[in-house]
């Protein structure tokens, strides 16, 4: 058989390419800039920029428009690719300011090799960041999930409920290491949290009767400085959000929903700052974006369920299902509460924590009815004016 009548083998790779296809794997010392080009064929090309360095890469990027221009006689622009992670936002503004299209995809929606012990190498993620954006532009359904970056303001409107968690959280460590400590002593029922914790402190005794021992003393005296100053933080974040959130007019969705008996000032700005300002088509992109959306296994004949996703917005998911609790203390007679109620009894008492993830996601999507449309939840009880 001549070379010519031999069939031609489809191309792993489409290379008929409008734009020059780029992937940008990220790491704290170097970036690996893998791009596919038009008039190269099915061969990515590979090159490692300093991290950080912006002119750099745009003056890679200046060397594949060149390259390219020159193969084919035409210009051609950039789609660029990365995975979210440390670097946050800001390298996907710098190169939409540059006027280049820019994705950002959520790295566990590529699919890779389910073989126990897989290649990995910042080599291979790069082509398969640039194979999975090609079959994204294709419009490839499900092929990967982009994520929607938020703006510079509606990231930095998040800073003050998540720095007071991680205040709460540091909190917690000093209070138990000072009981620690104590009980350590036979020292029991003391409060650190307490106005008066330095005089109550100054009458500790022992197990056996003695004052504390001087480095004991020290040391706990060392944990009550970093308390009380954690304690002054966490009440300048509480003035800075008090103050947010009277800035902002009645009808905004964090004052909408302080309306409501049962939520307060921390649960409204972390459901506004972490999920509620953004834009959502229905009811199951939100339940998604949060994480509470159910995740069916079905195979032949068998047909469970695994429970929720877990793969969105972890904090507004801890929030909603803490807020159901409270939904159903402060809201007994709403139509939620009634509905965990039945379910509740119809199960004998049992699969209470199941059954609360389940109201979360519904009281989810009537509090984005509520503060988006301004449909009243049924039932529900406003606080007083």
């Amino acid at each position: 058989m001549l070379a010519a009548d031999r069939p031609h083998a489809p191309a792993a790779i489409r290379i008929d390419l409008g734009a020059i296809f780029v992937s940008l794997e990220l790491s704290k010392s170097t970036w690996l800039v893998t791009s596919l080009s038009p008039g190269a064929g099915e061969r990515m090309s590979k090159h490692v920029v300093r991290a950080g360095d912006v002119a750099g890469l745009m003056e890679r990027f200046a060397q594949l428009r060149e390259k390219a221009r020159v193969r084919t006689g035409h210009e051609f622009g950039f789609i660029v690719i990365q995975e979210t992670g440390l670097d946050g936002f800001w390298i996907h503004r710098v190169l939409e300011r540059e006027g280049i299209e820019s994705y950002v995809v959520d790295p566990a929606s590529i699919a890779t090799s389910r073989r126990r012990r897989r290649a990995k190498t910042d080599k291979i993620d790069g082509e398969a960041l640039v194979r999975a954006l090609l079959a994204y532009k294709r419009g490839e359904p499900r092929v990967c999930a982009m994520v929607r970056p938020p703006s510079v303001e509606e990231e930095d409107r998040r800073r003050i409920c998540r720095e007071r968690q991680v205040l709460i959280i540091e909190r917690t460590q000093h209070i138990n290491r000072i009981k620690g400590l104590l009980f350590a002593q036979g020292i029991t029922g003391y409060e650190p949290l307490r106005r008066d914790r330095r005089e109550r402190f100054e009458d500790l005794r022992t197990g056996d009767g003695r004052v504390l021992a001087a480095q004991v003393r020290s040391q706990i005296d060392r944990e009550m400085d970093r308390l009380e100053l954690i304690i002054e933080q966490i009440k300048a974040v509480e003035d800075e959000r008090a103050a947010l959130i009277a800035e902002q007019a009645a009808n905004t969705p964090a004052a909408m929903l302080l309306n409501l008996k049962g939520i307060g000032p921390e649960f409204a700005t972390i459901l506004y700052a972490e999920g509620l300002f953004r834009h959502f088509d229905n009811r199951r992109q939100l339940a998604a974006y949060a994480g509470l959306a159910p995740t069916p296994w079905q195979s032949g004949s068998i047909r469970q369920e695994q429970g929720v996703s877990k793969a969105g917005n972890s904090r507004l998911r801890t929030t909603m299902v803490e807020l159901s609790w409270l939904w159903i203390r402060y809201q007994p007679d709403s139509a939620l509460a009634r509905w965990f109620q039945e379910r509740v009894q119809h199960n004998g008492g049992r699969l209470k924590k199941p059954t609360i993830v389940a109201l979360a996601r519904k009281l989810l999507i009537a509090l984005w009815k509520y503060a988006t449309s301004g449909v009243v939840i049924e039932g529900a009880v406003m606080k007083a004016a």
